[in-house]
């Protein structure tokens, strides 16, 4: 073998532009092929006396390859375990000649078959058959030379020597000492050298190793056919992850690519669990991987330490990304194409962007529109499963190269979120393409990976075009006058910090944010709660609704420690949108005398803008148990102050899909509960109203096409957004878009809308926005703007309050 070489390194290019040819297997870069000038370990075997052992104790060579003899006298050989802890010094004597070798003899075991030729000195250090160094010492205490081999924590240079076995050690290439383990020493046939008797005869030169395309090593099924078997594979690198916790690289088969591949195809691409590999060699580069193949979480990979060469005398014909012009729709399609180089086609659309904050993933879907809800597009039931289905199938993460949990790795948190910027904010519903190749694998679900990890918004590793689809303006709807319905998520003005025992959530600093299983909810700190009301007033004052219901504003009334008046909270509000506007433009409605026991510690409410429209007479609580598990709906009459007929508002706020009784429908927990309030609903609607204008809005819990809306929309009721906007969603949840948000009008209120849009401004967004994730990442995400001021998208509705709306799309 020839001495190493340097790795060079090459551009992604290269994998469809050239082919990759130098000289030998190489490692690592030496400084010089000139033999060491001062005594070297030239073989360390650890294996002796083992199961399949030819050898019966260990042994460590030394080599004096200088010109003169050098005196022993003091020095040591001392061995370390794989964690570093010492093992057991050996005291040397005597001298090594100019050019001659000297054998240390270690502990024996239980079998071999050969003893070693005669020692110079006989010790007794148990070293692994594995994974382990050696350090020899002069008199004075100097480290003259090192070899760490296997994993093992102590070594020079790069990495340490490849792991030994019960039948190979590892041996120094000429005598050559460039202070690297891992590019000075290779495996082969221990050959033990004393000073003075006849060396054993020079093994028979190995033969080129049989090679093991990687293809084979893949099969055709879910998992490797060769599981835990030795292999020898080579491939072309066309991922590398020295960062992020992958540890590894990918590599495919010479030559392969460019043409998509058919079902029982086996994949040519490959991953190679290799934190060595993966810092010193580069995306373009053609090894030799030696390791055993194995599965991890559904991923087919090379483990075992691998032993990662470049190739260089070899041709090596240039892999090619191969054009995805469809997503495969079966685990059994994508697992033809696992670990390979992949170019998809087309637009792609992002339909899930939680999982962003944490763990940097984009959920992808192909085509222009993102996954709905099943039960937003069609009714509970055998439907509904069957377009959960076809979801599942359509569905496709875009991962960032890396394992970190942004939320709870210290490196991660002090490290830019991959993807994410105000300018770039990766919306659901958004467009997006591929201009960068990536590797389909699979890590707990399918994934694009990039080819590097992605750090922050910059290019490198980005594969996606983006654009910023955020609707800065709320949607014109038409009218004299607007209402609106808006969850404005946990606004309280009593604060987690002066409750006792409250726990929380907190930042990357451990800076509490938000309440954790407290009375109060929202945020935790005056600072914490000064981002909260700037984003929700920017949300409402950019809204410019005439009337606004309120859903999830705070209820002192329902909080047992506070005595406020019902409506503290939602005065300071008003207050702090007059301050804002620089003059009265909003007021709200006032609490009836008449108000619920046992209240929750959330409400609905109104406000409104007197200016335009003024309240009549007070507002009433619907007082029905059907609303005991959640909140009761607050009635209030309003009309414009110039022209037209009075209209009433009804804010809802059903009880939540997240606990109570399963029904089996596939509509959440106690879905009984919200079809109850709904029929209790419509029924004191009716007979409170009549046939008077009346809307029923807020935040019902429900989808669009689940029981609760069917019941409404059976009284009578129309659902306005949905009437003007079908695709239309309020809230992101599981990847999936749909409306919980709604605002119903009966036929005489019909009459006088105009238009209604859902104003996209929080279901979209990135929950690393809310003011709740501020300072979760070494980059402050947070703006005093409306984007994700809340977790659901307020719904706007214009009325022609003189009678002239047309009540039907435009």
């Amino acid at each position: 073998m020839r001495p190493p070489t340097k790795l060079r390194g090459r551009a992604l290019a290269i994998l469809t532009a050239t082919t990759c040819a130098v000289a030998g297997l190489t490692a690592v870069a030496p400084q010089a092929n000139a033999a060491a000038n001062h005594l070297i370990i030239n073989e360390v075997y650890g294996g002796g006396g083992n199961s399949g052992a030819t050898y019966t104790h260990d042994f460590v060579e030394l080599h004096n390859p200088t010109d003169t003899a050098i005196d022993l006298t003091g020095w040591t050989v001392e061995y370390y375990s794989k964690a570093g802890n010492l093992g057991k010094t050996c005291t040397l004597s005597g001298s090594v000649a100019a050019g001659s070798s000297y054998l240390v003899q270690q502990a024996p075991g239980n079998g071999g078959t050969k003893a070693l030729p005669a020692p110079d000195a006989t010790c007794t250090a148990a070293m692994s058959g594995t994974d382990g160094s050696v350090d020899l010492t002069t008199a004075d205490g100097t480290v003259v030379d090192r070899v760490g081999y296997g994993s093992a924590g102590r070594f020079e240079g790069t990495a340490a020597a490849p792991t030994l076995s019960n039948t190979t050690s590892v041996s120094r290439t000429n005598f050559v000492d460039t202070d690297d383990n891992r590019a000075d020493f290779t495996t082969g046939a221990p050959s033990p050298t004393n000073s003075g008797s006849a060396t054993d005869p020079e093994p028979e030169p190995e033969p080129e190793p049989t090679l093991t395309p990687i293809a084979a090593i893949q099969g055709t099924g879910a998992t490797t056919p060769l599981m835990g078997q030795k292999v020898i594979t080579q491939g072309v690198v066309t991922a590398a992850y020295p960062t992020g916790g992958f540890n590894g690289i990918y590599i495919q088969t010479p030559g392969t690519g460019g043409t998509a591949k058919s079902m029982g195809d086996a994949s040519d691409g490959i991953f190679v669990y290799s934190s060595w590999a993966a810092r010193n060699v580069e995306i373009g580069q053609c090894v030799r991987v030696e390791g055993t193949a194995g599965e991890y979480n559904g991923l087919t990979q090379l483990t075992g330490n691998p032993y990662v060469t470049e190739l260089v005398d070899t041709e090596c014909e240039p892999v090619e990304a191969t054009p995805l012009t469809t997503l495969p729709a079966t685990d059994a399609e994508k697992e033809v194409y696992e670990g390979m180089l992949v170019q998809p086609e087309g637009t792609y659309t992002i339909t899930n962007n939680y999982a962003l904050n944490q763990y940097g993933q984009v959920g992808l879907t192909p085509g222009d529109q993102p996954l709905y809800q099943a039960t937003d597009v069609v009714a509970p039931g055998p439907e509904a499963l069957a377009h959960e289905a076809a979801n599942q199938a359509r569905l496709i993460t875009l991962d960032d190269g890396s394992s970190w949990d942004f939320m709870r790795n210290d490196t991660a948190k002090k490290s830019e979120l991959p993807y994410l910027s105000h300018e770039e904010p990766m919306r659901t519903a958004s467009q997006v393409t591929f201009d960068q190749p990536v590797i389909l694998d699979y890590r707990f679900q399918w994934n694009y990976q990039p080819t590097g990890q992605v750090v922050g918004s910059t290019r490198e590793f980005d594969p996606l075009v983006t654009e910023n689809d955020r609707e800065y303006q709320v949607p014109e709807v038409g009218g004299n006058l607007q209402i609106a319905a808006f969850n404005v998520l946990n606004y309280f003005t009593d604060l987690g910090m002066d409750e006792e025992g409250c726990r929380y959530y907190a930042d990357m600093y451990d800076d509490p944010v938000a309440t954790d299983y407290c009375e109060v909810r929202g945020a935790w700190s005056q600072e914490a709660f000064a981002d909260q009301k700037a984003k929700i007033i920017a949300a409402l004052t950019g809204m410019d609704a005439e009337v606004v219901a309120l859903m999830e504003i705070e209820n002192s009334a329902g909080i047992s420690y506070i005595d406020h008046h019902r409506d503290y909270t939602l005065a300071q509000l008003v207050a702090d949108l007059n301050e804002e506007a620089g003059y009265t433009r909003w007021a709200y409605a006032e609490s009836p005398v008449v108000t619920p026991t046992n209240e929750d510690v959330i409400r609905t409410a109104f406000i409104y803008d007197p200016n335009v429209v003024q309240a009549l007479g007070a507002s009433i609580i619907q007082l029905d148990d059907a609303f005991a598990n959640a909140r009761y709906p607050l009635a209030q009459k309003f009309k414009a102050k110039k022209t037209g007929k009075p209209f009433t508002t009804i804010a809802n706020h059903f009880k939540s899909k997240g606990s109570g009784e399963d029904d089996g429908t596939g509509q959440g927990l106690s879905n009984p509960s919200r079809e109850a309030q709904a029929r209790a609903l419509t029924m004191w609607a009716s007979e409170m109203f009549g046939d008077e204008a009346t809307f029923l809005m807020g935040d019902f819990n429900a989808y669009s096409k689940e029981t609760p809306v069917q019941i409404i929309e059976a009284a009578g009721y129309t659902n306005t957004a949905k009437m003007y906007e079908p695709t239309s969603a309020t809230y992101q949840f599981s990847g999936r878009l749909g409306s919980l948000d709604h605002v119903f009008a009966n036929a005489a209120a019909m009459r006088l809308v105009t238009g209604a849009a859902v104003w996209d401004i929080n279901g979209d967004e990135s929950i690393a926005f809310q003011y709740s994730r501020r300072n979760y990442n070494i980059v402050d995400f947070h703006r005093d703007d409306q984007f994700a001021s809340s977790d659901h998208d307020p719904v706007v509705v214009g009325l022609d309050t003189g009678n002239r709306g047309k009540g039907k799309k435009k």
